[in-house]
């Protein structure tokens, strides 16, 4: 018999649980299994420390990083179009998976945001070596066990 509840990695305060009684349901609850292996191997941490952000930090609304979760884990889940992240900007599911603290609030990425992130340059290519599982850090930045 499956569980009829689990828990997975809280979101800073908020409890985190993959419950299978209805109400507000995504279809897209996998997703949480993909935020706890990213929790671990801390890639798409990694991922965005390629990406050299030149914007003036005085008129940056959405970071780097919150921005490139959105979008990979947009397109782990089939939204390969843009314009999907019209509708997606307000899904709560997708705000937990990209970091976002205030789940109220609208995701970084329209469907220009993102279009712009996908034109950035990404730094040295070298810098993608380091994305190996051998540097594993959690969302915190420390060192995890391999």
């Amino acid at each position: 018999m499956y569980p009829e509840s689990f828990s997975v990695a809280a979101h800073f305060s908020r409890q985190v649980k993959a419950e299978f009684s209805a109400g507000q349901v995504s279809s897209d609850g996998g997703a949480l299994l993909l935020r706890e292996v990213d929790g671990r191997i801390n890639l798409l941490g990694r991922l965005a420390a390629c990406f050299s952000d030149r914007r003036s930090p005085l008129f940056i609304q959405h970071h780097m990083p919150q921005m490139l979760s959105q979008r990979i884990y947009g397109l782990a889940l089939g939204y390969e179009d843009l314009n999907d992240h019209e509708q997606l900007r307000s899904d709560p599911l997708l705000a937990v998976l990209s970091g976002k603290r205030k789940l109220e609030e609208p995701l970084a990425g329209g469907a220009n945001s993102l279009e712009h992130l996908e034109n950035w340059r990404c730094q040295a290519c070298t810098c993608l070596a380091n994305l190996s599982p051998d540097t594993r850090r959690n969302h915190d930045g420390a060192e995890s066990p391999a």
